[in-house]
């Protein structure tokens, strides 16, 4: 099983205070759904399909390249009423490139996006200090409160289920993929955790951003 933390703990969010890891709302329990590394064919349409049926919206955090290369799925994703947001153009590793490469790669997915966003997603929340401060520039950088774990192919669909559950609750952002590799535990998993939650009277909303023009 891979090495990753299921729930974002108070260090991370003592480095990186500046992220959004949680939304407080008092309203009424909420759960904020986000999707990493799409638009992918069928994957990304199953999702959409099962956020219908509980009528809850999700933040889509796309990669450049599969919108490039899928820019029908990612028309589906706006038609359906769902936010998107930047993650980066080729999945890149902040940790392990330059800054000037890093932001450059930022803004090529924006202009691939063809949509105005202000949420930005950091490829396995992984982004130097000096990379935040200047993304912070034109972008909120959303983090999660839950990593579901999806993408690891050693945990079992049934444990990827009961920890998102566990770990979840009001405010909460969560992490799925609507990726290839993702895909054998996420199609498990989501409809799962969505009836779930459905049936507690919890309530499924994108992340907020003040800025969508449309597309």
């Amino acid at each position: 099983m891979g090495l990753f933390l299921h729930k974002s703990n108070f260090l991370l969010r003592t480095v990186y205070p500046e992220c959004w890891w949680k939304i407080e709302d008092d309203a009424e329990p909420t759960i904020y759904l986000t999707f990493d590394d799409g638009p992918i064919p069928d994957v990304t349409e199953f999702v959409l399909e099962q956020l219908d049926k509980f009528a809850a919206q999700a933040t889509f955090f796309c990669i450049g390249d599969n919108v490039r290369k899928h820019r029908d799925v990612l028309y589906k994703v706006l038609e359906a009423g769902h936010m998107v947001g930047n993650h980066t153009y080729n999945h890149l590793n902040g940790w392990r490139t330059d800054d000037v490469t890093y932001l450059e790669n930022i803004q090529k997915c924006q202009q691939e996006l063809g949509v105005e966003t202000d949420l930005f997603r950091p490829p396995y929340g992984r982004i130097r200090k000096s990379q935040v401060a200047e993304v912070m520039e034109s972008y909120s950088i959303v983090m999660w409160d839950v990593l579901s774990g999806d993408f690891d192919p050693d945990l079992p669909a049934e444990s990827c289920l009961r920890k998102t559950i566990q770990y979840t609750g009001p405010g909460s952002i969560v992490v799925f993929h609507d990726s290839l590799k993702a895909w054998p535990t996420m199609r498990y998993v989501l409809p799962r955790m969505l009836a779930h939650f459905a049936e507690r009277g919890y309530s499924f909303r994108a992340v907020p951003q003040p800025i969508y023009a449309g597309y």
